[in-house]
């Protein structure tokens, strides 16, 4: 019990400290040396103790690191209150998103003024008719911190919607069904999913994802009968290989139920007809390792994406009842230069999204005819498929958007090339994207490799060394971090910000060979290759090592966390969060959720080569008595994906051994996940706070 009495007197003393002129000092966590032996190698780790969630003097501490970030950082109140406005009034506060056409109802959401989440509406036949308010997702909210929707369908018939909610952010998604009829709620409910029900065609069947309460793998697929008991429901699929996850799905031609495994590596799929859910489960091709592919629907052929001799993919298809591998025939050849990213099926067309050097693009094959690109204006864009529900239509909705144009809705006529803007993202506060500047630029990485980089920035910019700079990196699972609009980021760039993607290997901007580039046992590319994109911006006179800032989160905040071991010089801040940072530790302990489903991402440190590769990246083990720079570090306690444990012993650690006085600030957000808060403006607090962090850093208001 002294322990329990001692935690919360750090609290008290962070406070009395922050009244009196004193030093306020942060919370010193108590050490209790666990040796952890691994192939005859043993790390002791001082921290270990902190990964009970339930452990009051775990509470303790984490309120202790909130308490005295909250006194550190105090004097900055006001600027994190003008900046949360700043951003806010961006926003504009009564919105509504581009309807689209399902099944005879068109359905949006509407955002209305001073709510925190989507009021989901939907109307009959035309958009003139009554307005018809399925699920108000604010009344849902009421009472908890957190709230999210997993996902929602509505039943073929129109009069049923099965939606999933989680008001823990833990990603347990409780499935519940609505009738749109009468606004009864049933009494089916279904715990512990990944929120999302796929319906068969007979309006009363369901299909559902069942996760392990524990590591929270996605690893049973489910059967309900609506008004049924949900102990009766049908296992349909298992999962056995605890390295895959699995999920399911229906068609866009809403012929077939799909099945689907899939691992870093490899995949399979297997089907039934939608009609008779009480077919059996079919498979399209048996797993084989390294081999992926997925899988859609037109008329009596499978449409296939794979890396089948192909590693920057093609599309294949198939007869549907002739489905293995032996029977798929080449539609998009494989090509060394292109990264072929997905496709969309027409009755007259087919639209491909790739990548060509770095840069998406849509094009326009028609089934007869010449072919040929949409067209953009834009250096560095991000353009993508929208929804495009029916095959018979020479209408395909996209997205577009760049660091300069928020994002914006078109209907591109497939035969006459006509685009029409339905809509166009508004920002207001005088928001004039031209004037601001976008463009690519390429750093060069110690092997010669040329690391593109997007970055945005107010014209007039002068490259006088002395711009403040804000470096953002991820580069892990083949993401790629697309230069988009981001609203959040023009508060940097009205300071004089320049705002920088480093896009680094471990994405796939430049294809599959990109991303095997920066994994396994190539991962140190992607730290090197970011800490080269941060030289190359100061060589090039953006910036110099005292305004230069780096932003990262989850996988991000791993590279944040490598970097600064490798190279903390050349950052005067660093913000990492939710980062994922025990990477040995974690990888070894197969009960915590994502583990044993990233072997083929990060390595398996049961086998002996992976062990001595990742512990020498991996940030917490790789803590050293040196200079780090100023550090923001962010979690939430229930985080599902990083553990809240890792950045919390990431921080104690470096608070024993840095040799600097520059700031180390851990915000903790106790009723929040990895995804951090839930709704339309309570994410901006957390912006404010990282901003007037590095406004501070730098002196500026």
């Amino acid at each position: 019990m002294k322990n329990l009495v001692l935690m919360p007197a750090i609290i008290l003393f962070v406070l009395a400290a922050c009244s009196t002129n004193e030093k306020i000092m942060p919370p010193v966590a108590k050490k209790i040396p666990k040796e952890l032996t691994t192939h005859g190698h043993t790390r002791v780790d001082n921290y270990y103790w902190m990964n009970e969630r339930e452990n009051p003097e775990v509470i303790a501490h984490l309120e202790a690191e909130n308490a005295y970030k909250d006194a550190v950082m105090r004097h900055t109140e006001e600027l994190q209150e003008n900046l949360y406005d700043e951003i806010k009034s961006k926003i504009k506060e009564k919105n509504e998103s581009v309807p689209y056409k399902k099944n005879g109802y068109f359905y949006y959401y509407k955002q209305l003024p001073e709510k925190e989440y989507d009021v989901n509406c939907r109307k009959k036949g035309s958009l003139d008719a009554d307005e018809e308010i399925i699920l108000d997702e604010n009344i849902l909210a009421e009472g908890h911190e957190y709230f999210a929707i997993g996902g929602m369908s509505v039943s073929p018939d129109n009069k049923i919607l099965a939606y999933g909610t989680d008001t823990v952010s833990r990603r347990k998604y409780t499935i519940q069904f609505k009738n749109l009829e009468t606004g009864e709620l049933l009494e089916d409910a279904i715990p512990l999913t990944t929120g999302n029900a796929v319906w068969a065609n007979d309006n009363k069947t369901v299909y559902y994802v069942l996760k392990d309460d524990v590591t929270l793998r996605s690893e049973k697929i489910m059967k309900h009968t609506l008004g049924t008991p949900v102990e009766d429901d049908v296992e349909i699929f298992y999962e056995e290989d605890e390295t895959f996850s699995t999920g399911v799905f229906k068609t866009k031609s809403e012929a077939f139920i799909m099945i689907y495994s899939f691992s870093t590596l490899t995949t399979e799929f297997r089907f039934i007809d939608a009609n008779n859910p009480e077919e059996v489960f079919k498979i399209i091709q048996p797993r084989t390792r390294g081999l992926e592919y997925s899988v859609n629907h037109f008329e009596d052929h499978f449409y296939i994406r794979t890396n089948l001799d192909a590693q920057n993919f093609r599309l294949m298809k198939t007869p549907v009842l002739k489905t293995e591998k032996e029977n798929w025939t080449e539609v998009i050849a494989h090509r060394e230069d292109v990264f072929f990213t997905g496709f969309d099926v027409f009755k007259d067309y087919l639209i491909v999204s790739e990548r060509k050097e770095g840069i998406t693009q849509l094009r326009v094959m028609p089934w007869k005819g010449e072919e040929y690109y949409i067209d953009f204006d834009e250096e560095v864009y991000t353009a993508n498929s929208d929804i495009n529900l029916e095959f018979d239509s020479e209408v395909f909705r996209f997205s577009y958007s760049s660091m300069t144009t928020p994002t914006s809705i078109f209907d591109f006529n497939l035969k006459t090339k006509e685009r029409t803007l339905l809509k166009q993202d508004e920002v207001l506060g005088g928001f004039d994207k031209n004037n601001y500047e976008t463009k690519r630029i390429y750093a060069t990485a110690g092997d010669g490799t040329q690391i593109p980089m997007s970055i945005v920035y107010k014209k007039g910019m002068e490259k006088n060394g002395e711009n403040p700079t804000m470096l953002y990196g991820y580069g892990s699972y083949g993401a790629t971090m697309d230069p988009r609009f981001r609203l959040s980021i023009l508060p940097l760039l009205d300071r004089g910000f320049v705002y920088a993607i480093a896009h680094i290997r471990g994405s796939q901007i430049n294809g599959r060979a990109w991303y095997e580039d920066g994994k396994l046992l190539n991962k140190m590319n992607t730290f090197t290759d970011f800490n080269d994109c941060a030289q190359f911006l100061i060589d090039d006179g953006y910036t110099n090592p005292e305004k230069l800032f780096a932003l990262g989160g989850s996988a991000g905040g791993l590279l944040m966390g490598t970097c600064i071991n490798l190279r903390p010089e050349l950052y005067k801040g660093v913000i990492a969060a939710v980062p994922f940072v025990d990477v040995v530790t974690t990888m070894l302990d197969e009960s915590i959720p994502l583990t044993t489903s990233e072997f083929d991402e990060w390595g398996n440190p049961k086998v002996e080569k992976y062990y001595h590769y990742m512990l020498a990246y991996s940030p917490y083990d790789q803590v050293e008595a040196k200079d780090y720079p100023a550090l923001l570090v962010t979690t939430g306690l229930h985080d599902s994906q990083v553990q809240y444990w890792e950045p919390a012993k990431w921080v104690a650690k470096l608070r024993e051994l840095k040799t600097d006085d520059n700031p180390l600030i851990f915000h903790i957000n106790m009723d929040y996940g990895h995804g951090g808060a839930s709704g339309r403006y309570e994410w901006i607090k957390e912006t404010a706070l990282q901003y007037a962090f590095i406004f501070d850093l730098i002196g500026m208001e």
